[in-house]
């Protein structure tokens, strides 16, 4: 059975979806303001392998939320710069994040709802005229407040202390202190050249907070959720907000189970515009490493981790996934017969090992550590000429079982189908080769490896004959 560590009661707990086979997952998706960078990817990584692992290890279905934040402070302000509506500001992030991730091989969650979808604008107006009839707000000024003293668990998932709160004073931004708890804004006034909208709660705008709230509660349904989901630093405020506010409306739980991604540091430093040391997929590949391996680095380490991505990492990632790629494809060079009991328990026990580790709290470096010593086993095996066609196979779909929660095999295989050199070329020059070998001529086969080398395409001769990769 799956365990996860739950944020809320700071402990590893055994997983069951409320609902049969099930899970309602809602996460909080990107402030698209910017393009997202490789800190907010590995949060989006690590959601992904939560979601394959409920999905094609535990057996259950999804349905998943990821929002995009496309209306508070930051937003609003780059509309006003760049002088363009701010729909159609933001709509340029939404797309660069939905491209960034299908290069990272994420799944598409069920919904991907904006904040200024009109019935997300709609839900967020009910949420605040219900705290209202509760007695959790106040108005000021044309804004509308959550008072946290009518909470009494207020703080309970970022363990605040309550003696410590400020009762009474009031935060007006999407964002403020983290160690400084204040009744926070809902509803903000209406504030000129800002996007505004009348719910019912007078002219203005949705604060940060209350968007995930209503958006969960509406495509979710019925509280408790499964499980809620984001990056460490949302705990405190966002997510304990989150947490008054749906609450405070229902009178219910919100969420059985807070899942927290750890920060992502570049060669040991906190992520700064001032360092120049936020990068985006894009300039990751600019530095010629594909998002293949940035998944496999960004996966690799314990999610409640902190990881520090370095330049040496990624070219180990981008060995370790060659490393598997390679195997994968030396199995169906396999043409042994027989029966050989130690590759069948090889097999079984790296499928062991796998589960094992990610039911304990999706601990991927150990699952890793699982493949690589199959693939060892097995490499030792196929040397030694003591391994079938029919127990590569079962070899072969292990590493596929494996790669559906990892997923970095099939992005490389991807990756690979679109090469810097048309197919019918490679293949061309691949027979003009193999016809130089033929007639001894090794300085023009050598040539034709070389000029393909040099445009990103690496030859790799085997008994089967000639197949070809990317760089």
């Amino acid at each position: 059975m799956l365990r996860l560590y739950n944020t809320l009661s700071r402990q590893e707990e055994p997983f069951t979806p409320q609902q049969d086979g099930l899970v309602r997952i809602y996460a909080c998706g990107p402030t698209v303001y910017a393009r997202a960078h490789i800190g907010n990817f590995r949060t989006y990584v690590c959601l992904d392998v939560l979601r394959r692992t409920l999905k094609y290890v535990c057996g259950h279905q999804i349905r998943q939320v990821v929002n995009y934040t496309d209306v508070d402070d930051k937003t609003i302000a780059g509309a006003l710069e760049a002088g363009t509506p701010l729909r159609e500001h933001t709509d340029q992030w939404i797309r660069t994040f939905r491209e960034d991730s299908v290069r990272l091989g994420i799944e598409a969650p069920e919904e991907t709802p904006r904040a200024t979808d009109e019935e997300n604008l709609r839900a967020m107006g009910d949420m605040i005229l219900a705290l209202e009839r509760e007695g959790h707000t106040y108005r000021r000024d044309g804004s509308i407040y959550f008072k946290i003293s009518t909470l009494p668990q207020y703080g309970q998932l970022a363990h605040l202390d309550r003696d410590g709160m400020k009762d009474g004073a009031t935060v007006d931004v999407d964002e403020y202190s983290k160690d400084n708890p204040r009744d926070f804004v809902l509803w903000k006034a209406s504030r000129p050249g800002e996007p505004s909208w009348d719910l019912g709660t007078g002219p203005g705008r949705p604060g940060w907070h209350i968007e995930c709230s209503a958006m969960a509660l509406r495509l979710l349904g019925t509280p408790p959720i499964d499980i809620h989901a984001g990056g460490v630093d949302l705990i405190f405020p966002h997510h304990e907000n989150e947490i008054a506010q749906s609450e405070g409306a229902t009178r219910t739980q919100f969420a059985k189970h807070w899942v927290h991604i750890e920060h992502l540091f570049v060669e040991s430093e906190k992520m700064s515009k001032s360092l120049g040391n936020v990068y985006t997929i894009a300039e990751i590949a600019a530095r010629g490493h594909r998002p293949s391996a940035l998944r496999y680095l960004l996966l690799s380490s314990h999610y409640r981790k902190q990881l520090n991505f370095t330049w040496t990492g990624m070219d180990q990632a981008e060995e370790a996934i060659r490393r598997i790629v390679d195997f994968r494809a030396r199995l169906e060079t396999v043409a042994g017969s027989g029966v050989h009991a130690r590759v069948a328990e090889q097999v079984a026990k790296a499928r062991d090992a796998f589960q094992a580790a990610l039911e304990h709290d999706l601990n991927t470096a150990a699952a890793l550590a699982a493949v690589f010593d199959l693939v060892r086993d097995v490499n030792a095996a196929i040397d030694a000429q003591e391994i079938s066609v029919s127990e590569a196979r079962a070899v072969a779909d292990a590493i596929d079982h494996f790669d559906q929660v990892l997923g970095v095999v099939s992005l490389r295989q991807a990756e690979d189908a679109e090469p810097p050199v048309p197919v019918e070329e490679i293949e061309k020059l691949i027979g003009e080769r193999r016809a130089a070998r033929e007639r001894r001529d090794f300085a023009a086969a050598d040539t034709i490896r070389r000029e393909l080398a040099d445009r990103g395409v690496l030859l790799e001769d085997n008994p089967a004959g000639t197949r070809w990769k990317k760089k």
